[in-house]
């Protein structure tokens, strides 16, 4: 009988590509990690690894293995919510990751209606880049996330995880207020986003950190405007980012829920990208009432004024 505990271990190989990597991702040695993939060979009666350098191949027999995997383990996670849905009422942990302006601007609310719709639920937020998500939640440290992508950082797709669509936002070009314009009262940009980004094309940028989706973005964005942002800030903190702004130190591109309470000193000119936010678990968990009462609550605590998603990336 093969066990689902080497599974995972499998699949983590197959998406990481060394056995190192899987190791560091899940809290393991190596060298356990090593032993356990030889001890699932030798259930599976044949080669599943090669070794190539460094990194680790999976065999046909491995990567079919691995699609075995993704369908037991999604079957595994229908039937703990089935479990879950046949006791009373809805109880213990429930762990979830967000981005920092969803986490100030949603997700208090959506914790409000949930702790009065059931009160024995303990949900646990921790903050988490949303491109760190996917392995949380196959590594089982999150049980439901918020993620979000942008039309220049289209999300890939993630194996054994499935999103549904919350809101979306528009995003804002944040520059010092001209002398003569009404500061701090966002503007439209029209149609040639081009064309807002390149009058700042010799200006210093403010941008999140690199590796994040957020520095991605603004990168692509000014990039597909014709020219590469000369970097002087990074930092993750819109409310931070803004206040740079206001102080002369450069320009950003910065989402909807990211522009509340702008320095009068600040300048925004809507742009023609858009934010969107999705709630992430793994396939088979939607069913889970905890994960389907967290996201009823996220749905009716969204602001009125946010869009709804587009359905394209």
């Amino acid at each position: 009988m093969l066990d689902v505990r080497r599974l995972r271990l499998l699949r983590e190989l197959a998406r990481r590509g060394t056995i190192a990597a899987v190791a560091e991702a899940l809290a393991f040695s190596p060298s356990a990690v090593s032993q356990q993939l030889g001890v699932l060979e030798r259930e599976a009666g044949l080669p599943l690894l090669e070794r190539t350098g460094r990194r680790v191949r999976l065999t046909p027999a491995g990567e079919d293995l691995v699609r075995h995997a993704e369908a037991v383990l999604e079957r595994l996670e229908r039937a703990e919510a089935d479990l879950a849905e046949a006791r009373t009422g809805l109880a213990g942990a429930l762990r979830i990751g967000s981005f920092p302006t969803a986490t100030r601007a949603i997700v208090p609310a959506a914790l409000i209606t949930l702790a009065r719709r059931h009160p024995r639920l303990e949900p646990m937020v921790c903050e988490t880049d949303p491109a760190a998500v996917a392995h949380a939640l196959r590594a089982g440290d999150l049980d439901v996330a918020l993620v979000h992508e942008y039309d220049f950082v289209p999300a890939p797709r993630e194996p054994g995880l499935t999103t549904e669509p919350l809101y979306g936002e528009a995003m804002y070009l944040a520059a010092p207020a001209a002398p003569a314009a009404p500061a701090g009262t966002p503007e439209e940009a029209g149609r040639d986003q081009g064309a807002v980004l390149r009058t700042h094309a010799e200006a210093p940028w403010i941008t999140a950190t690199p590796g994040t989706l957020c520095h991605a973005m603004t990168v692509r964005a000014c990039q597909a405007a014709g020219f590469t942002p000369r970097v002087r800030h990074q930092v993750d903190e819109f409310a931070t980012v803004l206040a740079l702004v206001a102080a002369g130190q450069g320009v950003a591109v910065v989402p909807q829920l990211g522009i509340t309470g702008a320095d009068r000193a600040v300048g925004l000119t809507r742009l023609l990208m858009e934010r969107r936010t999705q709630l992430a678990f793994r396939s088979g968990a939607g069913a889970h009432p905890a994960v389907a009462a967290f996201g009823a609550a996220l749905r009716a605590a969204v602001p009125a004024e946010l869009a709804s998603p587009r359905a394209e990336a």
